[in-house]
């Protein structure tokens, strides 16, 4: 049986590609995903995409995820990283392991981006890495997870 992935991107991460590319680089998130979904495949795995702009659209995917088997989430949270105590919680209630991933090094950006509300629940965090974040993260979750 193939093992199931899932990739979430919460608000906003829709417009890459458009959206201040000089942060966020020219890679739309429909490249992203494809790319994303080869590599599973290849690797014989299954991988759903899911983003959205609302905080609990995200959040009823997650839950929806531990009744379909999913082993592994993928989740660039957006600006939600930094203010859902809910979508932690829907993390840590179903108990999948998680990797979060960021394009831009949140580090080195305004103050407020440097606390995560779900990095301290994550297996693993990747950021600065461009859309190579995606990537790395998908392929620590297929082998690792």
């Amino acid at each position: 049986m193939a093992k199931k992935l899932l990739l979430l991107n919460g608000p906003n991460l829709n417009l890459l590609g458009s959206r201040e590319p000089e942060v966020y680089g020219a890679t739309t998130l429909a490249e992203i995903e494809q790319a994303a979904i080869a590599l599973a495949q290849a690797a014989g795995a299954e991988l759903a995409c899911l983003q959205s702009n609302h905080e609990g659209d995200l959040i009823d995917r997650i839950q929806a995820a531990k009744a379909e088997g999913v082993e592994a989430i993928v989740i660039n949270p957006g600006g939600l990283t930094h203010t859902s105590v809910a979508l932690r919680d829907a993390l840590a209630g179903v108990a999948i392991p998680f990797v979060e991933v960021h394009i831009s090094n949140i580090y080195k950006r305004e103050s407020f981006r440097h606390h995560s509300y779900l990095s301290e629940l994550a297996a693993g965090v990747v950021c600065g890495l461009g859309p190579d974040g995606y990537r790395i993260s998908i392929e620590f979750a297929i082998k690792k997870l």
